[in-house]
């Protein structure tokens, strides 16, 4: 080599060194940037699994569903004179378990209360621990509209117990009102249902139940015994039913709206 060339590499030596260096340097802090990352993925993992917040600040989940029936019967009675009816609602749900919704349909009682709307209020709190679902709520059922004399606004005070046996669920249930409709005394009402999910969407339920009433009198008809069958198709949100509903009143008590019946839905969740 050229002693021109070797004091020229001698000359460069300092100026390369540094570069070397800031190399050597550069490694830890892409490492560090690698592991910092994948902490920040591992922390924010759980973050992920909780409620997400609503735009107001708060967790919990809403949800809307309208509907219409070909007969709105409650508890084996027809509330619409064996008519169609449309009805809606909202339910919020806390991660907690407590939940309040309220729930609205069209009614017809055939009479000149002028009562045309039923609205229900309701909240309470559910617990599942395994296979077993624990459910206790308050509902007030009011009538706007309906003459104030008629006492037709009462609440409920409700208990139920259901157990999943995998394929069905049974449900056990208790519903106590004070003054129940009508101003017709102390009523209580006991109903065990179940719900059996088939392929395709489609669903089997049956219900038992019997409504004691204090004051049959005020209330129109005795303490009663009502029951039901039907088949269901969920599809995309929809579910459409068709249901067979039965009571054991003595029909020359309530004309048409006890007797036995088939009723057409279908009810959209959102």
């Amino acid at each position: 080599m050229k002693s021109s060339q070797k004091m020229l590499l001698l000359a460069m030596l300092p100026l390369l060194a540094p570069m070397g260096a800031m190399a050597e340097d550069a490694k830890p802090v892409a490492t560090k940037t690698k592991a910092a990352a994948k902490k920040s993925a591992v922390v924010a993992e759980p973050e992920a699994k909780t409620e997400p917040e609503s735009a107001y600040g708060f967790v919990g989940k809403f949800t809307g569903n309208v509907g219409f029936t070909s007969d709105y019967v409650f508890r084996g009675i027809s509330q619409t004179r064996e008519g169609p009816a449309l009805q809606g609602g909202v339910d919020y749900v806390h991660p907690s378990g407590f939940y309040v919704g309220v729930w609205g349909s069209n009614i017809d009682f055939n009479d000149t209360d002028r009562a045309d709307l039923e609205v229900d209020g309701y909240g309470g709190y559910s617990y599942i621990i395994d296979q077993w679902t624990l459910d206790g709520r308050f509902t007030y059922y009011a009538y706007p509209g309906a003459k104030v004399a008629l006492d037709y606004d009462y609440y409920e005070i409700g208990g139920s117990v259901t157990y999943d046996f995998g394929i069905p669920k049974l449900t056990g249930s208790v519903n106590y009102s004070p003054d129940y409709f009508g101003e017709s005394g102390n009523a209580v009402y006991y109903s065990l249902s179940t719900k059996i999910p088939l392929v395709h969407g489609f669903g089997l339920n049956g219900k038992i139940g019997h409504q004691s009433i204090d004051d049959d009198v005020r209330f129109g008809y005795p303490s009663y015994t009502d029951w039901s069958a039907g088949v269901t198709y969920d599809w995309r949100g929809f579910t459409v039913g068709l249901q067979y509903v039965d009571t054991n009143i003595d029909k020359s008590r309530c004309a048409d709206g006890c007797d036995a019946k088939g009723i057409a839905s279908v009810t959209y969740v959102f």
